[in-house]
């Protein structure tokens, strides 16, 4: 071990975001959820605080201090225990690349030492109270158990032995796997269409439905102000659709006296697109109505925090859920039916993004336009630079957008290089059929990625009678690569070529090189379609703008189902579903039993019958198409809605009454 380590580097992916955070901290070091717990004479310290969002991790969780010039980490008596290498400990010398486990948090220890031994007193923490070890340390047991994770099917009777599995308390009719937008909104049917709370329950790691996306909006520049750049023809809070969003905020800004505000939005709904800017709803509204709405239904009676490991099908016919809610916190549920909806695995990088972030371990110059950021506007406020952006869709108009307010603040020179693969002519837009999109500096112009029949006209149609080969080629031809078509986004493009402080390029990222305190991108031209030669440029960062992760073998709980059930998968690598969104392979038939059923809905069944998956719009005709199939079944608690018992729902819910 170093001498006298000073400082550590600690480094751990965020459970909301994930983010990965890497911040060097002296001693002593204070980890938990919150800190109104700690001891008073600990103020009297300089004591580093870590806050994690982890709701099994105590307030005040475990402390790190220096002792005979060694670094030791001492548990503050908490329920869930502090791990190190998967042993639980009370007080622990941290050796480097130690991994501490608290609640569901990994941090990994890197120890950096100084020359000289400390002298400051608030290094030295000889005042502070340290809780004497009282148990000794315990090896962490493995979940699931290997006999789960090898079976095909498992009994009631196994899942007892366990004892981590309680028949009151831990069985129901309807499981919602990722407790994100997708199952929030499957819950919702359920309600609407008579299941009691109690009988459903929703696993998973954030206690809002929304807190993902809403974190991902954030990180990609959709403050709550901001309007969303993606579908928002439904509302997610409202399986009717009326009122509309549009409706809503006219209603409230005619009640605030702002009637301009209110005739511009009724205007924009009724003259879209051709006549004004597609309406979207600005995101702070959606999630105030996903609250109103989820506590309606009674979304924190079925929320159950947990991170999913494991689905198998039991003997029974229904299905078994292995889940984890911290270390050495574990659980099963039972349920006759599953709703799959995991969203996108993770944040996904260029691979030669990839590979210089591997190699240098520098998550700050490079970035992706999901992850957090607000550096690199700060560090453009302060002293300018340039921006190398690649990707030309939403994300990236929305990055462009961000970074022009951010031209407006600072004295400094600021320059943005847009790397596009290719340049797009006017003539050049996709077509399908007679439709062409239209072109603008090399931007594809359309509201959305799909076109606006894919959610409930014709398209919608046609791909649900295709084939699987058919409905490769036909989201192909209606996908792509779009941004909306907003007047403000045109004037931004427009300044920024006038005053040349953004600069499009064509071509291809070979390779990024650290240069001294920038970067050096190697980088292809192209020019009349073909490649001229080789060039460099260096760069202060780079936002990558291409997207999410959406590979199902990057998500564990997916591989697993994968790999144990040998399950079908499509060319594009998502699940194989059928027309009313159920993986059919799954279904847990039994000999003499009623089958369980498994049904997905959300990106990881793009390639389906469907082809916006993950807008609000197309989570609720998935769930709506789930919830018929149900109901034909005869599936427990739920009643066919006809029109009057559809029209007294949405009174119930226009007044805020329990379905």
């Amino acid at each position: 071990m170093p001498p006298f380590p000073l400082k550590i580097r600690l480094t751990w992916k965020d459970s909301v975001t994930q983010d990965t955070r890497n911040p060097l901290l002296s001693l002593p070091i204070a980890l938990g959820s919150e800190f109104s717990a700690m001891p008073a004479n600990l103020g009297q310290l300089a004591v580093s605080r870590m806050t994690f969002r982890d709701p099994i991790a105590s307030k005040f969780h475990a402390f790190i201090y220096l002792e005979n010039n060694q670094p030791v980490i001492i548990d503050q008596n908490t329920p869930a225990g502090t791990w190190i290498n998967n042993v639980r400990v009370q007080k622990h010398i941290l050796r480097d690349h130690d991994v501490i486990c608290l609640g569901n948090q990994e941090i990994r220890v890197r120890l950096v030492s100084q020359a000289s031994s400390p002298t400051s007193a608030s290094y030295q923490c000889a005042n502070v109270p340290l809780n004497p070890p009282t148990s000794q340390p315990q090896t962490k047991p493995k979940f699931p158990p290997a006999a789960f994770k090898q079976a095909e099917y498992v009994s009631l009777d196994y899942l007892e032995e366990t004892g981590r599995f309680n028949p009151r308390k831990d069985q129901f009719d309807y499981a919602a796997i990722g407790a994100g937008l997708g199952s929030y909104i499957w819950v919702d049917f359920l309600r609407i269409f008579g299941v009691k709370a109690e009988r459903i329950v929703a696993l998973g790691t954030q206690d809002k439905p929304y807190a993902r996306y809403q974190q991902l909006c954030l990180n990609s520049q959709i403050p709550p102000h901001e309007r969303l750049r993606s579908n928002s023809d439904s509302c997610p809070d409202n399986i009717w659709g009326w009122p509309s969003y549009a409706l809503r905020e006219s209603w409230q800004d005619f009640w605030k006296g702002r009637v301009n505000h209110t005739l511009e939005s009724l205007w924009q709904v009724f003259s879209e697109p051709v006549l004004a800017e597609t309406y979207t709803p600005k995101s702070g509204n959606v999630f105030k109505s996903i609250d109103r709405e989820a506590n309606r239904i009674g979304w924190s009676d079925i929320f159950r925090h947990g991170s999913v490991r494991a689905i198998r099908k039991m003997s029974d016919g229904r299905y078994a859920i292995a889940y984890s809610q911290g270390k050495g916190r574990y659980g099963f549920v039972v349920a006759k039916h599953i709703h799959l909806s995991t969203g996108y695995p993770g944040i996904r990088l260029l691979k030669h993004l990839k590979e210089y972030r591997d190699k240098t371990k520098d998550l700050k110059s490079v970035v992706n336009a999901y992850e957090s950021h607000e550096h690199i506007y700060d560090s453009l406020v302060e002293q300018g630079g340039t921006v190398l952006i690649q990707g030309r869709g939403i994300v990236a108009s929305r990055i462009l957008q961000r970074i022009y307010e951010t031209c407006q603040k600072s004295s400094h020179r600021i320059e943005v290089i847009h790397m596009m693969r290719r340049p797009i002519g006017r003539n050049e837009g996709n077509k399908f059929g007679l439709a062409q999109r239209s072109v603008s500096n090399h931007f594809e112009l359309q509201p959305f990625n799909w076109p606006k029949a894919c959610w409930g006209g014709d398209l919608r149609d046609v791909l649900e009678k295709a084939s699987d080969s058919e409905r490769t080629q036909l989201l192909k031809a209606w996908g792509g690569t779009t941004t909306a078509d907003r007047r403000d986004w045109q004037r931004i493009i427009a300044s920024g070529l006038r005053d040349q402080w953004y600069r499009p390029k064509f071509g291809s990222v070979k390779e990024v090189e650290p240069a001294g305190r920038q970067l050096k991108v190697t980088y292809s031209e192209v020019e009349g379609g073909k490649v001229q030669g080789v060039a460099t440029r260096e760069v202060d960062f780079i936002i990558d703008a291409t997207g999410l992760e959406a590979d199902l073998e990057v998500s564990p709980l997916l591989k697993d189902l994968i790999d144990c059930y040998s399950l079908q998968l499509l060319d594009n690598g998502r699940f194989k579903i059928s027309n009313e969104f159920e993986i059919a392979e799954m279904c847990s038939k039994q000999t003499g039993q009623q089958p369980g059923h498994m049904y997905a809905s959300g990106v990881i069944t793009l390639g389906g019958p469907y082809a916006a998956v993950d807008s609000f719009l197309g989570l609720q005709y998935g769930a709506l198409r789930s919830i018929d199939s149900l109901v034909k079944k005869r599936a427990p608690g739920l009643r066919r809605l006809n029109g009057l018992a559809s029209l007294w729902q949405w009174y119930k819910w226009a007044t805020y009454q329990k379905p």
